[in-house]
Parts: C-alpha cells; structure tokens; sequence
C-alpha cells in the first residue's frame, strides 16, 4: 500500500495535534504548586491534579512545595547586653502559602529566611543579659516568631515556628556560674541555719517566759495559802486561844531542827530537848487543825520522851 502525500500530511498533523495536546496538559503533584507565565508573565497558579495550559504560549514558571519545612540556622556567635559572647543555633519552620509571592516577591527564599532569622537572633539576644538569655528561652522563642513571620508575611510564607537550640557560653564563663551557683546555694544554706537558730532561741525564751510565769503563779497561790493559814491563826489568837501562838512556835522549832540536822559543815550537834514540851505544842498544833478544818476525834496520842539529839560525825 503506498502512502500518498496527502496521508503524509494527514498523520503528520494527528501527530502535531497529539504532541500539543501533551504538551498543553500539566500534573501537579499533591502538596505542590506550580506557576504559569504567558510570555514572560505571571497569569495563573496550577493546583494539585490534571491542568491545562495553551502550549508554546504558556509556560511552567515556578514549582513550589506548600508543605511546612524546616530550615537548619547554623551557629554563629552573639554578644549579649553585658558583653558575653555566646554561641547560638537553632531551627525555623515555614510554609508557603501564596505560591506566586513566594516565587516573584523575593529571589532564592530559603536563603532569604535565613539570613532574616540569623539577623533577628543576634539581635534580639543581643538586647539581653546572659542570665536572662539562659533563663527566658520560650520568651525569646516568641519574640523571634513574631519578628521573623511578620517580616517575612510579604512574600506569601508563613513562619510558624522558630526554635533555639542550644546557647553555648565559653567554658570559663560556665565555671564562673557555676562557683557563683555554688555561692549562691551556700548563702541560702547559711540563711536557713540563722533562721532555724533564731526559731530555736526565741521558742526557747517563749518556754523560759512561760516557766517563770507558771513559777510566779505557784508562789502566788502559796503565798495566798500562807496569808490565809496567818489570817485564821490570828483570828484564833484574837479569840484568846492560846493553841494558836503553840502553832506558830512548833512550826519555827521545827523549821530549825530541820535546817540544823542538814547544814553541810556540822559535824556534831549537841543540844539538848525537852520532849513533853515539843510533844504539847505538836498537841497544840492538832488541836487547831481541828478547830480550823472541823476533824472530829480524840487527842493526838502522846510520844514518849526522847533523848538528846546526838549526830554522828561524818564518816566521809
């Protein structure tokens, strides 16, 4: 079978017309977006599925991922506001979500991002005390994210997260905080032995006041017993009952037979004792009790009489 010229031409422009069809129909792969420029210029953005463009007029532009990412900040050094230098990296994560900003509002995008977020580290660091960059982290983390998405919203990203790493003081510096840490804690030590020790002293001087007031109330009330025991005692005497002055003699004698017989530097005690007459003021003595308290009963019985009092001398 021989092909004329017409056939020729005939199958040349199926073959024209499959090639253009290929070429006008454009995949684009989930979580991605592509840009279409018609001589040169933007005009549309190609979303995820099947796309038609007019070929040899309209051409794929740019291909952007509108998945977050992260981008890695490399470490690099920071002087802090009384002049420490510390060494600082970190982390930011971003999305696009304009594709045609992202690709025609700033050239190379990562790098853009990072030399903003690189900048904006020194800088906010910067304006901060070593102590406070050590111990404010999530503050600075915050103050970052916002600086760096707000200055990056123009060229359809958003930063979503920004993250330190790690802050690195030079060693010598770490051994300074570390004494000062040792310091600080022994201070504290020292502190809450004073407390406790004042604590103690004053619940003790609590305790020695309320000894001296319970003591005070204890020779009160014997005082009181005394000056009511001397009140009846003198009302008896008034009354003309001379059992009552016996009373008084026979407690004095025998208060001083007591102190005798315990002083330390006698040896020997040699005096003389008339037994009936301690024995009738003893009697004297029962006898008020009973008129004062109202006992019933006969006599006391009477003692027989005892010899002179004769100490031994101290075998010690």
């Amino acid at each position: 079978m021989e092909f004329t010229g017409f056939d020729i031409v005939i199958a040349a422009l199926v073959v024209l017309v499959v090639l253009v069809l290929f070429m006008g129909i454009k995949t684009v792969g989930q979580g991605y977006n592509f840009t279409v420029e018609r001589f040169g210029r933007y005009t549309k953005t190609l979303t995820p599925g099947l796309n038609l463009i007019i070929p040899f007029i309209d051409r794929i532009g740019a291909k952007l991922n509108m998945m977050e990412q992260v981008l890695d900040v490399p470490t690099q050094e920071v002087i802090t506001r009384d002049n420490a230098i510390v060494a600082v990296d970190g982390v930011a994560f971003y999305q696009v979500l304009n594709a045609a900003q992202a690709a025609y509002q700033v050239s190379n995008l990562q790098n853009a991002i990072l030399n903003l977020t690189m900048t904006n580290i020194r800088s906010v660091m910067g304006s901060m005390d070593l102590d406070e960059l050590l111990s404010n982290r999530d503050a600075i983390n915050e103050r970052l994210l916002r600086i760096v998405d707000e200055a990056a919203h123009v060229w359809g990203i958003k930063v979503t997260r920004v993250e330190i790493k790690d802050i690195n003081p030079p060693a010598n510096l770490v051994e300074s905080m570390a004494r000062q840490m040792m310091a600080e804690r022994t201070k504290r030590a020292q502190i809450l032995e004073a407390e406790g020790l004042k604590q103690a002293q004053v619940l003790e001087a609590e305790g020695r006041k309320e000894a001296a007031f319970r003591d005070a109330e204890a020779r009160e009330r014997a005082a009181e017993a005394e000056a009511r025991a001397t009140q009846v005692v003198s009302e008896a005497i008034a009354k003309g009952d001379v059992q009552a002055i016996n009373y008084f003699i026979a407690q004095k004698y025998t208060e001083a037979l007591s102190h005798i017989a315990s002083a330390n530097n006698s040896k020997i005690v040699l005096m003389p004792l008339e037994a009936s007459s301690l024995i009738g003021t003893l009697g004297g003595i029962g006898a008020i009790a009973r008129d004062v308290f109202g006992h019933d009963g006969g006599p006391a019985p009477r003692s027989p009489a005892r010899p002179p009092v004769t100490r031994v001398p101290d075998q010690g």
